[in-house]
This record gives structure tokens, C-alpha cells and sequence, in this order.
């Protein structure tokens, strides 16, 4: 299934084509699209969670290869706006698609096309130019014949929206399966151009975004069902500590995490302070290996009311 490639030598086999470009990927919640993210660019970057709309800055992974530069935009979920937040959501997802060279729409493997599936397709047909593969990924949980009904139903949907899909790739990111083909697809469609990023960058996150980010995942780690998604965390400083020897650094960081409403307080906090500590131990342990510096993190828990309706709050934390 998916077109076959076939690569044809250029008339100057010693002037080798570089290619650089942005692609993303898009897809229900829980579709592998952080997992693929990761698999790619091979270190964890995205935030990887069940829950829509946890990877709400764009973190961009980056793939380097001799040929190539593919660097990965991450859009936050798509989906039906209740709230302001969802609605300025919405419009950025919809101007990143614009602007990328590619759209990867992942579709796992092992769930049937769903209204959430042709939501998102819709919205693709409407963005003409950018090509679009569809990637079914999870393919290690499911048999060829499921396999084979899902790329069928794909290849049907973009028909009945009146679009192509440029490729129809399946892979599997946790069994490493056809990934690297996946990239071998996506270079072709990038624009001729050398290197945007150093050799070693794997991500252009600011770093207070990336360290607000692991925290705010932390901080989730077992009460998502009580507050899905109203957290935010906002990292106010960070600093190195004076008067410390240059081989002994240590760098402070102050964050607030903040809630919607006071009775959250108790969840985020737990008994006797206890969880917040925990998240405290557990993302200051995942922030020292993002910066390879040992971290004071400072953490308070604050009441922002009803912030994901309120304009001035959501600028405020960075949307």
C-alpha cells in the first residue's frame, strides 16, 4: 500500500541533494504522535501523555542526516474549542499546518477511523498545498489483516475528501519498525536547502518551556482524571547560585504551578505536602538531565481563577 518510491539518480551523482524542512505531526490524543517524535529524533523531547493537549508550546525535535534536515513541529491537538484556550488552540494548529512542508496524520493501528479521525481529516483537505502522509502507527498490536483493513479505510478517506495521501506508511515507534522508512519518505517532499539548525540540537524549545513542561507533566502524573488539564506551570527564574565553585554550579529555578480553583490546592499539594514534594523530586531529577547541571527547584502551588477563560491569564502563561 502507499506509493512506491523509487529513487532516481540526479545527472551530477557528485553534487548530492541536502534538503531541510518542517514537518508535523497531527492525530487524535494517545495517536504516537510523541512516541514517533521520539523514536525519530531519538531522545525524548515531546511530553508523552494520554491526555489531549499536554504539548501546548511547539517543541520541535530534530532529525539530523547527511541528506537531510527534517525538523519536527509539534501542533497542539485539534479539536472542538469549549473555551477561549481551545479556540486560540485551534488557530495556531491551523497556521502551523499552513506553514510546514509536510503533515504526518498518525492514525493508530489499532482503533477504527473515528469522528475524531475525520474531524481532523476535514480540516486537512482544506489546507491544499502542503502534502500529507497517512502514518498508521501502533502497528505491533495489531495482525496484517487488521493492519491491511485500516490502510484500505485511509486510502477511502482521502478519496471521499477529495485529497491524496502522498504516502501511506505503517509503522511501529516502540518496536522500531519502518521508521527510519518513514523518514526516507518525508525527505523527499522537504525544500532544497542547507542545514537550519547546528548538528546537535535535537530540540528549539526554550529551555524554560521544556523545564515547565516536565514539571506540569509530574505534577499530572496520577490525578489526571481529577484535573486534566487545569494546570499550568510558569517557570519565573532561573539562576545560577553565587558564590559557588565553577566545577560545583548550581542552578536555582523558581516555578509556580497554577490551578484553576482552591479546592485543587489539596490534590496538587497532597497530604502534608507530601506529593507536591514528589514532583518536586521527580522533575528536578529529569530537569538536571535535560540541562547536565545540578537544579535547586523551588516550587509553589498558586490559584489563577478559571485561567483557561481568561485572556489576560492565558498571555500571562505564555498561550
Amino acid at each position: 500500500m502507499g506509493a512506491m518510491s523509487v529513487r532516481t539518480q540526479s545527472s551530477e551523482p557528485s553534487e548530492a541533494t541536502h534538503r531541510a524542512g518542517f514537518a508535523c505531526f497531527v492525530g487524535r490524543p494517545n495517536a504516537g504522535k510523541s512516541t514517533l517524535t521520539n523514536a525519530l529524533v531519538g531522545q525524548k523531547v515531546a511530553i508523552t501523555a494520554n491526555q489531549p493537549q499536554t504539548t501546548r508550546h511547539t517543541v520541535r525535535g530534530i532529525v539530523h542526516r547527511p541528506d537531510a534536515q527534517l525538523i519536527l513541529v509539534d501542533t497542539p491537538g485539534l479539536h472542538k474549542p469549549r473555551t477561549l484556550l481551545g479556540e486560540r488552540l485551534n488557530d495556531i494548529v491551523r497556521t502551523t499546518w499552513a506553514e510546514v512542508d509536510v503533515i504526518g496524520f498518525c492514525l493508530p493501528a489499532n482503533e477504527k477511523l473515528g469522528p475524531g479521525d475525520r474531524f481532523i481529516a476535514k480540516e486537512l483537505a482544506s489546507i491544499k498545498k502542503t502534502p500529507k502522509i497517512a502514518i498508521v502507527t501502533k502497528t505491533d498490536l495489531v495482525d496484517s489483516k487488521t493492519l491491511a483493513e485500516q490502510l484500505i479505510a485511509i486510502d477511502q478517506l482521502g478519496k471521499e475528501l477529495g485529497f491524496e495521501w502522498s504516502e501511506i506508511v505503517p509503522v511501529s515507534a516502540v518496536a522500531d519498525q519502518q521508521v527510519g522508512l518513514l523518514a526516507d519518505l518525508i525527505v523527499p517532499l522537504l525544500p532544497e536547502g542547507p542545514a537550519l539548525y547546528p548538528e546537535g540540537d535535537l530540540t528549539d524549545e526554550p529551555e524554560q518551556v521544556m523545564i515547565a513542561e516536565l514539571i506540569r507533566e509530574a505534577a499530572l502524573e496520577g490525578v489526571r482524571d481529577e484535573l486534566p488539564h487545569s494546570i499550568a506551570v510558569v517557570v519565573e527564574e532561573m539562576l545560577p547560585r553565587e558564590g559557588r565553585p565553577a566545577d560545583k554550579p548550581l542552578l536555582d529555578i523558581h516555578a509556580f504551578v497554577y490551578i484553576e480553583r482552591p479546592s485543587q490546592k489539596g490534590i496538587i499539594i497532597g497530604p502534608k505536602g507530601k506529593r507536591l514534594k514528589d514532583v518536586g523530586i521527580k522533575s528536578r531529577k529529569q530537569i538536571e538531565a535535560l540541562l547536565g547541571t545540578p537544579v535547586f527547584l523551588d516550587l509553589h502551588v498558586k490559584v489563577a481563577k478559571d485561567w483557561q477563560r481568561d485572556p489576560r491569564q492565558l498571555r500571562k502563561l505564555g498561550f
